[in-house]
Parts: C-alpha cells; structure tokens; sequence
C-alpha cells in the first residue's frame, strides 16, 4: 500500500458490521411482526366478511319474507314519493284502486274518487266495480322523504253495521208498536166500555152525566198519550230562547206545588246560582223539569222530602232532583230512559224518554243515579249561555 491511503482500521470495520447486523435483525423482527399483523388482520378481515355475508344472507331472507308478506296481504300498500304520486303497491292495494292509479296524484285521487264519512279515517270510494268503504291510514317517513298508505276494505264490515243498525231500528219500532198499543188498550176499552153504559136507554141522568165525564176522561188521556207519542218520534221543539233556568225551577215547582200539598211531601227549591241562563223552549223545558219533580213525589211517601237544586260547574248549568223514596233497582235503572217502559200502572212510559229527547237537542244530557229503598237522582246537565244584554 502507498503512504497516501490510510489503513482501515479493523475495530472500526469490525463496529459497522455490528451496526448493519443489529439494523438487519431490527428489520426481519419489524418484518415478522408485520406479517403476523398482517396475518391477524386477514382473519378479522375474513370473519366480518363472514358476517356481512350472513347479514346480507339475512336481509335477502327478510326481504323476500316481506315482498311474500305484501304479496299476500289482504291490506292494501301504497308508496307515495316526496310529491305526493303513488309509484308503487302491492297486489291487494291495486285490485281496491287499480293498477292504472300508479303515477297519478294521491291528493288528486282522493279528491276525485274518495267521499268522506263521519267516521275517521273511513271513505267511500268510488271505484269501477262500485263504491267500497275504505279505510286508508297515511303514514309519513321523513328520512326518506316517502309516505306509505295502508289501505284496508272495511266493505263488508259496514254493510254488516248497516243491516244491524236497520234490524235495531226495526226491533225498536216493534217495541215501541207494541208498548204504544198496550198502553192505548186500557183507556180505550175503559172509555168503550163508559160508551156502552151511555147507550143504555134506562140510564138516568147523574149515571149519564157520570159515565161521560168518565168517557171524557178516558179520552183526554189518550189524547195525552198520542200526543207524547208524537213528540217523541218527531224529536221537534219549538223556538228556543235565552232564559233564566233559576225562573224555570220555580214555575215548575209551582205547578206541582198543590199535589204535593195534597201528598203530604215537602218540596224544598235550592237556587244556588239565578245567572244560570240556558237556550231552551221555555214551556218544554218547564214540562221536562215539572215530569221530573212529578215522578220523585210518586216515589216518595207521606212525610218524605224531595229537593230540587241547580248549581254551574265547568261552563254547564246542572240541576239535580233528589228524593229518599223506594228507589229502583239496577234493571229498572238500565232502562229508564226507554220509551213506554214504566213501573207505575197509569204511567206511559214516555216522560223520561221525551226529557232525554229534549235535553239532548238542547245540548245537553241526563242521568239517573239510584239504590233500591234509598232514594234516587236525576240530573239535567246543559251548557250555559250568555244573555245578550249582558254582551
């Protein structure tokens, strides 16, 4: 060797091979572990893969369950897209529409061919083959801006509600036909029978007078009966006014004052407040009021009290008759308000339900409260108006 290049020194040589060697066995431990996260990740990798396939397995399973599900569903489904047009249904939603509706407007539809009923979400729809009653639910997904209708066909149902309403209808007027003629049979046989004494030609003249005034009497109640009679069916009243129910209390009480003098009852009148004015007829509601007071004194027995109250609660005027008479029992109660059922031999049946009528028109309501051999209520619940001169 020349003196111008310097000797390598071995240690020198001997410290870089170490270095490479220790860089060389850093880099296989980083490559090692490396393949074995790349091992570990593979796996993971193979077991989501595995998952989302099982998942995507299952979604395919549940959607065709669903797609069979509205394909057999007796309901009808309709999709609307954002603007209201129906782009798809299932077979039940296009036989009760049609298929040629797809495409067209909802809101057009169901002005064109859908009426109204006065039960909700019920419509009549008039379709090719006739009209159907349908009911149509609209359930609205905003997330993706979709709304589903679901449609079902309540035509049957409604026909059946139909032809039961009619059968009740019928059944009522049956009984009604044969409480009428049973409570027009006794006063008329009864005034037959005075009419057979009058024609006696042997009959003097106090018997005559007496028969007749019988006759008479005879007939005035049944001029009475048919005339509550045809109240009640017609369900009429005459003009309504603003009136003092206050007023009313005491023109009823002081019609019945003499025969609960006579009866040996108290009749005691709690006014609790005179500003209760109500639109009524006045001379109905007078009458409904006095049917009231009239039938708490034949419960009731000599010595026995009967109170008549009116008090407001919650924007209604409430008056309240309350006897400590016989009472009545459940069944009675049940059937209070049925026209021509009574307990009383002379009663016609019809005074509570003509009340009822009348109460009910008036916008308000009646109810009875009772226990046998304790007394009964009835109450008469109507809204309260404001007087014009006091507007």
């Amino acid at each position: 060797m020349s003196a111008g290049n310097p000797l390598i020194d071995p240690r020198e040589l001997e410290q870089a091979f170490s270095l490479f060697n220790e860089a060389s066995r850093q880099l296989s431990s980083a490559y090692a572990e490396l393949q074995e996260q790349v091992i570990s990740l593979t796996a993971q990798l193979e077991i989501a893969n595995g998952a989302l396939r099982r998942e995507l397995d299952e979604k395919a399973v549940l959607s065709r369950r669903l797609g069979l599900l509205l394909a057999r569903l007796p309901a009808g489904v309709a999709e609307l897209d954002g603007a209201g047009l129906i782009i798809q249904m299932n077979p039940a939603a296009e036989r009760l529409l049609g298929v040629e509706v797809i495409g067209t407007s909802w809101g057009a539809l169901k002005r064109a061919r859908f009426r109204a009923t006065p039960e909700s979400d019920l419509w009549c729809y008039q379709g090719d083959h006739g009209e159907r009653w349908l009911s149509v639910v609209e359930s609205p997904i905003p997330e993706e801006k979709i709304s589903l209708l679901l449609i079902h066909d309540l035509t049957e149902s409604w026909e059946l509600q139909q032809a039961l309403a009619r059968h009740q209808r019928l059944a009522a007027m049956g009984e009604m036909a044969a409480g009428l003629a049973h409570q027009l049979r006794t006063p008329l046989s009864t005034a037959l029978l005075y009419t057979g004494h009058l024609a006696r030609p042997t009959l003097n003249d106090v018997d005559r007078y007496r028969f007749a005034g019988k006759t008479l009497d005879r007939l005035r109640y049944l001029e009475t009966l048919i005339g509550n009679m045809l109240r009640f069916v017609r369900g009429q009243t005459h003009e309504l006014e603003v009136v003092s129910l206050a007023e009313l209390l005491e023109e009823a009480a002081l019609a019945l004052a003499h025969d609960y003098a006579q009866s040996g009852i108290l009749l005691q009148i709690d006014v609790g407040d005179r500003d209760a004015w109500v639109r009524v007829n006045r001379k109905e509601m007078v009458g409904a009021l006095t049917n009231l007071l009239d039938n708490a004194r034949h419960a009731s027995s000599f010595g026995m009290q009967v109170k008549m109250t009116l008090g407001c609660i919650d924007g209604n005027a409430l008056v309240e008759v309350r006897d400590s008479g016989c009472g009545m029992s459940t069944e009675v109660l049940a059937r209070l308000f049925d026209p021509f059922f009574t307990t009383r031999k002379e009663g016609t049946g019809l005074g509570l339900a003509i009340v009822r009528n009348l109460v009910t028109m008036y916008g308000g309501d009646v109810s009875a409260d009772s226990i046998l051999g304790a007394g009964s209520i009835l109450r008469i619940r109507l809204p309260l108006v404001i007087p014009q001169s006091t507007v």
